[in-house]
């Protein structure tokens, strides 16, 4: 049941052979079981959950269930829900219970899914490895000793690891793709706009999109169709008419254009990691895709680019956290000016600090237009590059991750080469455009994750996409031997 997709859980669901309450409580117990190993959760409520599946039970009953109804979904600690500590893995937050719901809590509750937990994540969503939590590391389920990505690790890790059936997740710059990848599941991030950002705690507003976290290709789809829709809360909320992500799930590929960046295949990029893409990349060639070779010439400056505007947008957003109307406030201080130090300073942690310090730097006087504003002269020409590539391919391919889960610890200490983790990653949120991973294969025991990007609202594309591919491998439906 563990590895039932969401499809069939609902199915047995409204068959009756299973309640929500039973269902719930099998995956409380697992989190009860794996969970202080792993440090996938930070935010459990066993009451409220087994509250709501009960009610989901009840809508059941009298027929007026949704697909989601009564599935237990673990949402990301980025995300506020009413009664929840909502701490985005920071100490300024450890005590900040929500007074609402984000705009995606709101979409699962409406549709009757168990919200199962909150979960773990980089301190407000800045890191590749989930080690910048205030509530610790989270391990990665096919090896403890390595990390699970980030900023999303704690969903990455309970996707992985069975503890619930599928999970919320927010991606920057990488932080659903990377881990999935890191992790073995499939994660995407749409469009910008697409999804509300409404009760999602920002850290870089413009390039913040939440997405779904789960199993499959048909997973994320259902969990799209909850997730996706105009919310009048959050300016930055595209007014689009609602559309079904499943509708393309079984479209033949035939034809298919499916664009290889040069970029994306260079130095850098893990030996047998790129073996692994370009058996992946073989099986779609049998599927009937053509394969055409596109560059993205610009492809290298998006790390620089996005670590010059995220810090900027970062230095702004947190700005609020000042230890006066809430979050961590200073325990002993001489003045207002003093007690806003201290909160800050103790409240924050050493990634948070440093680019902060990055973003306001950028943002001053003697520099905005050396870095912040030539930034985002860059940041047009790297979508432009994309503007041009889809003019000779449907969708484009390449690996999500240089490399393989690596070590905790191992990149602590150079930020730089914690930075390239998302080197592949990176230029979709910065181009505004919705891109996947897709779990492709082991290296050394290892997953690896395909990433496909698509053009603007192209999300039921990509999604058939990757559905396909999953017709014909089982890498998806794969889970440690040791957690089963």
């Amino acid at each position: 049941m563990i590895n039932s997709s969401l499809k069939q859980l609902g199915e047995m669901l409204q068959a009756k052979t299973i309640s929500s309450v039973e269902l719930t409580q099998s995956f409380l117990d697992r989190i009860k079981q794996y969970n202080p190993s792993i440090n996938a959760y930070i935010a459990l409520n066993e009451a409220e959950t087994l509250a709501q599946a009960k009610a989901a039970d009840a809508r059941l009953a009298n027929g007026s269930a949704a697909p989601l109804t009564g599935i237990p979904i673990a949402q990301k600690d980025i995300f506020c829900a009413k009664g929840w500590t909502t701490t985005c893995g920071s100490k300024m937050l450890a005590n900040f219970v929500a007074p609402y719901d984000a705009h995606v809590i709101s979409q699962f509750d409406a549709a009757g899914a168990v919200n199962l937990g909150k979960t773990n994540m980089d301190e407000f969503a800045m890191g590749s490895s989930n080690e910048t939590s205030y509530f610790g590391g989270v391990k990665n389920p096919w090896d403890f000793d390595r990390v699970p990505g980030g900023s999303s690790g704690g969903s990455a890790a309970a996707v992985a690891a069975r503890l619930c059936a599928a999970a919320t997740g927010t991606d920057t710059g990488g932080s659903i793709r990377q881990p999935a990848s890191l992790c073995g599941f499939t994660g995407l991030k749409p469009t910008y706009g697409v999804v509300s950002r409404y009760g999602m705690i920002a850290f870089a507003s413009s390039l913040d999109q939440a997405g779904p976290m789960a199993k499959s290709a048909e997973d994320c789809a259902l969990m799209m169709n909850v997730m996706a829709g105009f919310d009048e809360r959050d300016s930055t909320s595209l007014n689009r008419e609602k559309e079904d992500y499943t509708r393309d799930l079984n479209k033949p590929l035939q034809g298919l254009r499916i664009g290889l960046p040069k970029e994306f295949f260079a130095d850098g990029l893990d030996a047998n990691v790129g073996k692994v893409i370009e058996t992946a990349i073989a099986e779609y060639k049998k599927l009937g895709a053509e394969l055409v070779d596109i560059s993205l010439p610009n492809t290298g400056l998006s790390i620089p680019v996005y670590y010059v505007l995220a810090p900027a947008e970062a230095s702004s957003n947190l700005s609020r956290y000042d230890g006066v109307r809430y979050g961590h406030r200073a325990e002993s201080y001489t003045d207002l000016m003093d007690m806003y130090c201290k909160s800050r300073a103790e409240g924050f942690g050493a990634e948070v600090k440093r680019r902060i310090l990055i973003g306001t730097y950028v943002l001053s006087a003697g520099y905005y237009d050396a870095y912040y504003l030539k930034a985002q002269q860059i940041r047009r020409l790297i979508a432009q590059d994309f503007e041009e590539a889809f003019k000779h391919c449907d969708v484009i391919m390449g690996p999500a991750a240089p490399s393989t889960a690596f070590k905790a610890g191992e990149k602590v200490d150079d930020p730089v080469a914690m930075y390239l983790q998302d080197i592949y990653t990176i230029s979709t949120n910065l181009a505004g455009l919705p891109g996947m991973s897709v779990p492709a294969g082991f290296s050394n025991g290892l997953p690896v994750g395909l990433q496909i990007i698509g053009n603007y609202f192209d999300e039921a594309r990509m999604l058939n996409v990757a559905h396909q591919y999953q017709q014909v491998t089982d890498w998806h439906s794969r889970m440690p031997e040791e957690l089963k």
